[in-house]
Order: structure tokens, then C-alpha cells, then sequence
């Protein structure tokens, strides 16, 4: 081996275990959990970008917490109560557009009453850099509880009423919602929550779950326009089904208020349900980075417990690490 040759080896042997080094560094500071401070955190939904930072807002105290990629604790972002808000339920960040999409609702009926004292349901949309308010689209009239939120193909903001069997869409640019689809197979029951997660399969079919009935439903789409309504039938019963999240493969990420995360595979009418971890304590929501499945423990039995109001909660709460490549 000539000498030159022999250097050029040691600088590809060297820079292969500086490489090594720093991909075991970067796994082993990896956190398994995240946690979110204050009393009254009450994660309801979480959502996060390409770089890794998550989201995550409050049913009780509102504003939006933002976790850096690879930090270990949620940090205060968007105030409690500003630009309107009051808890914030559901979360979708969208980066094509720059803008963090928030589920606003007055839920002082359901003994919560948040920061602020503005009335009824709202999406709001944040600049996902500076955080600054850049969109507000109040519920049509009604009862309403805006929930989750999905972006079509058309760009659409698609938004689930919990309180109503609509489906809402928001046009990009628009500054009022349009009823998308309302079925009465949607129908909530008469004290709990209808319509909860929502997302788009990669064929442009919308997927919808039901909270306290724990339905899963098919929505066809043709040229945007809804189609037929399908009643699936998953291998097992769900419980509590909340939080819809598309993986890249096809598939989907559901959490299930009895404490479960959940892989959703679509096979015709009867979507196959893997439980990929158990034991959380009212999951509220799911999202993905990279390989790695995040959930937000909610703990809400313990605030809408009349006794409790809140008090008696595992503290601190938490963001959970699930590998996906393990599953």
C-alpha cells in the first residue's frame, strides 16, 4: 500500500467513527419521555415537524407548549388565552404552509373553563416559526367542539365536531367554514363526544373515528366532494378511539382513551388494530418523527372529576417515546 493510499484509508477509518460516535451519542441522548410542566398541563393533543419539535397544547390551563428536537422538557410558546384562545384541543402543524393549526373551545360546560372568556369553538392558525396568530374561523351555530384537524389534498384544513356529525372544511384563504359532510352515523351520544381523529389515507380516502362510541368510518372523496360513508369493523373493538395519525407505509396511529397506542392497518371493512404499548394513562394524542411515535398522556378522568377538578393527577405529565422500527 503506498502512503498516500494508506492516509486516505485512515481519514475513511477516522471519519467513520466519528460518524459512529456521534450517531450512539445522539441515540443515547435521546429521551424516552418528555415532560410538560405545571399542575394543570392536561395534554390534550400533540403534533410536531420534520426537525423533531413537538407541540403540545392544554385542555385546562390552554396555550401551546414547544418541545426542541431532543429536549427533555416542554417550554411555554403560545400564551394561555392569547389571540383569542381558550383550551386547546386539537393540533395539526403544516408545514407547507408555515402554520400550526389549533382546536379552540369555551369548555367551561364541560367544568373546564380555561383562560379567556370568548365563547364557543374556533380553528385558530399560528405562524409555526414566531407563533403569532394568523388565522381565526369561528363553528358555524350550533353545538360545537372543534376536535382534530387533517390537510387534504387541496390544501383544505378538514376540522371533526365533536359536539355534531359535521365534518367542517376550511378552503385555503377562506374566511369561513363550509359543512363538508354531515351524516347521522356521525351522531354523538347524548352525554359524550362524536367525531374525534381524522386523516387522509394516501389514496385521498378520509378516515374518521368516534370518541365514546369508538367507531372507525371510511369517507370516499372524489374531486373533494364527499362520497359514501362506511361503517368499518376493526379485528377488535376499540375503546375510547382517539387521535388519527397517517404513517408513510399506509397506515395509521390511533390512541384509545383505556390507555393504548395503536397501529391501524386498512384491509377492506375490517381495519386490523395492533396495539403497539399499553399502560398510559388516558393517551390524548399521537404523532410521528421520523421512526419514533409520540404520545401525550392526558389524564383527563382526573379533570372532569367533579370531586377532583383536577386535583390528584400523576405529575409531571408526559410525552411518551414509542419506536416504530421495533414493530
Amino acid at each position: 500500500m503506498t502512503a498516500q493510499k494508506y492516509l486516505t484509508a485512515c481519514r475513511i477509518a477516522a471519519v467513520s467513527i466519528a460518524t459512529l460516535m456521534i450517531s450512539n451519542a445522539s441515540a443515547q441522548s435521546a429521551p424516552d419521555s418528555v415532560t410538560v410542566p405545571g399542575a394543570r398541563a392536561f395534554p390534550e393533543s400533540i403534533t410536531s415537524t420534520s426537525d423533531g419539535t413537538l407541540y403540545v397544547g392544554s385542555l385546562a390551563s390552554g396555550g401551546v407548549s414547544r418541545v426542541p428536537p431532543g429536549g427533555a422538557e416542554a417550554q411555554a410558546w403560545i400564551a394561555p388565552g392569547a389571540f383569542g384562545t381558550r383550551s386547546t384541543f386539537g393540533l395539526l402543524a403544516d408545514e407547507k404552509t408555515g402554520t400550526l393549526w389549533v382546536c379552540s373551545n369555551d369548555a367551561s360546560a364541560l367544568g373546564v373553563p380555561g383562560p379567556g372568556d370568548v365563547k364557543g369553538s374556533f380553528l385558530k392558525g399560528f405562524d409555526l416559526k414566531t407563533g403569532e396568530g394568523r388565522v381565526s374561523v369561528a363553528f358555524p351555530d350550533g353545538p360545537s367542539l372543534c376536535n382534530d384537524i387533517a390537510i387534504g389534498p387541496d390544501g383544505s384544513a378538514y376540522v371533526t365536531n365533536s359536539f355534531a356529525p359535521d365534518i367542517l372544511r376550511l378552503r385555503p384563504g377562506a374566511k369561513t367554514f363550509e359543512v363538508w359532510l354531515t351524516n347521522p352515523l356521525f351522531t354523538p351520544p347524548a352525554k359524550g363526544a362524536g367525531l374525534d381523529g381524522i386523516a387522509f389515507g394516501r389514496d385521498g380516502t378520509l378516515y374518521v373515528d368516534t370518541y365514546n362510541k369508538a367507531q372507525f368510518f371510511r369517507v370516499a372523496v372524489q374531486d373533494g366532494k364527499p362520497g359514501a360513508v362506511t361503517e368499518l369493523h376493526p379485528s377488535r373493538a376499540l375503546v375510547l378511539a382517539d387521535a388519527l395519525r397517517p404513517l408513510s407505509d399506509g397506515t395509521f396511529l390511533l390512541v384509545e382513551g383505556s390507555g393504548s397506542l395503536d397501529r391501524v392497518t386498512i384491509d377492506g371493512d375490517t381495519p386490523k388494530i395492533e396495539t403497539l404499548k399499553e399502560g398510559f394513562l388516558t393517551p390524548t394524542g399521537t404523532t410521528v418523527v421520523g421512526k419514533t411515535a409520540w404520545v401525550a398522556e392526558g389524564q383527563l378522568p382526573v379533570l372532569f372529576d367533579a370531586e377532583k377538578k383536577g386535583d390528584g393527577a400523576k405529575l409531571p405529565f408526559r410525552l411518551y417515546a414509542v419506536p416504530l422500527s421495533a414493530h
